[in-house]
């Protein structure tokens, strides 16, 4: 939780960092998605389809030390302990993208929505010591959790899974290992378990509770693109 003045410190720093130069990594790859409960039943290990996306600056320590005076003083002590940052542009940017058609030999069950991820936190972070240190610690071992909403349109032609609209916020546990291809070319691999208010499928309430929604685990493989942006606010 010490991070969070720091980052507040950074996003109030912001409008004096005109013409500075922030890294961005922009991140896309596949995922699969299995749901505990019915949207589960007879599909066995195959998940639902999705896309994970991200974009976001990365502050990382050796760019607080080349831009401190930008910070608050009486937040620069704090910031020697930042390893890393990672802020997105806005929350209206979803996390992930789901794409799943409805499969006879599924199941028959598609769902298509998105998730959005307005606020995380870094848990545990191991390996490199900061962003451009690839060439000598190219692994990272990231475990954040994530606040989450949700919006999913379910449908299928099985009578017990009626049309629903998904709408949920939850919580998200992911790690993540990050490998540095180069300097600006990374791969991460991971999942994570997801945990939302229970909605029931055909309604929004939360009953019967063997037919709600309230579980789900994700595997992800994300192809990264780092490159530095110039800030022009």
């Amino acid at each position: 939780m010490r991070r969070l003045p720091v980052l507040f410190a950074l996003l109030c720093a912001l409008p004096a960092l005109a013409g500075v130069k922030v890294p961005v990594d922009v991140g896309f790859g596949p995922a699969g998605y299995w749901f505990y409960g019915p949207l589960l039943d007879n599909r066995g290990a195959v998940p639902h389809f999705a896309l994970m996306l991200n974009v976001h600056a990365v502050i990382d320590k050796a760019w607080i030390d080349e831009n401190r005076s930008a910070i608050p003083p009486k937040y620069q002590k704090m910031a020697e302990g930042i390893t890393e940052v990672r802020l997105g542009p806005s929350i209206f940017i979803p996390q992930t993208l789901y794409i799943s058609p409805a499969i006879d030999a599924l199941g028959g069950v598609g769902l298509y929505g998105a998730t959005w991820a307005p606020l995380g936190l870094t848990l545990i972070s191991t390996g490199q010591k900061e962003a451009r240190a690839w060439n000598k610690s190219r692994g990272r071992f990231y475990l954040d959790a994530q606040l989450l909403l949700t919006l999913l349109f379910i449908h299928s032609n099985r009578p017990e899974i009626p049309f629903t609209v998904f709408a949920r916020p939850g919580l998200q546990l992911t790690a993540t290992f990050q490998i540095a291809a180069t300097e600006r070319f990374l791969i991460s691999l991971g999942g994570g378990a997801q945990v939302y208010i229970p909605q029931a499928l055909g309604s929004f309430g939360w009953n019967p509770i063997d037919q709600t929604i309230w579980l789900s685990w994700n595997a992800f493989l994300k192809f990264h693109l780092r490159f530095p942006y110039e800030v022009t606010l």
